[in-house]
């Protein structure tokens, strides 16, 4: 198992910003590529993000593309995710990943318990 505590989720208007994290508890962090999913009820897991160990190879969904940016840290077993522009779609559980297989945009092995971001209008 690997550990993968997300935080930084919360209630905010449309139009703010939010700042996530997500700290990896595994030595084998700075040689991972991490990812954020999302997920709302009754829907499947949607990608949002992936960053390559040394934060190249960053990829968006065409959904947050220009509001969002992905961001790590090796030195402190960190990922970010700045959220900008919140918009009420946007609203979901934000989960942190890795141990990425590749086979599809999220088939990711790890998952952390998820942070709850809501956008109101």
């Amino acid at each position: 198992q690997v550990p993968l505590i997300e935080s930084g989720g919360g209630l905010v208007q449309a139009g703010a910003s939010l700042r996530l994290s997500c700290v990896v508890s595994h030595q084998a962090f700075s040689t991972s590529t991490m990812g954020w999913l999302r997920q709302t009820p009754g829907k499947e897991r949607e990608f949002v993000a992936r960053i390559a160990w040394n934060s190249a190879g960053i990829v968006y969904a065409d959904s947050v593309k220009g509001r969002f940016t992905i961001s790590r840290d090796n030195d402190k077993n960190t990922v970010y995710l700045q959220m900008n522009s919140l918009e009420p779609l946007d609203s979901a559980t934000y989960y942190c990943a890795t141990g990425y297989r590749g086979r599809n945009l999220t088939d990711f092995i790890y998952w952390g318990q998820g942070t709850q971001v809501t956008v109101s209008s």
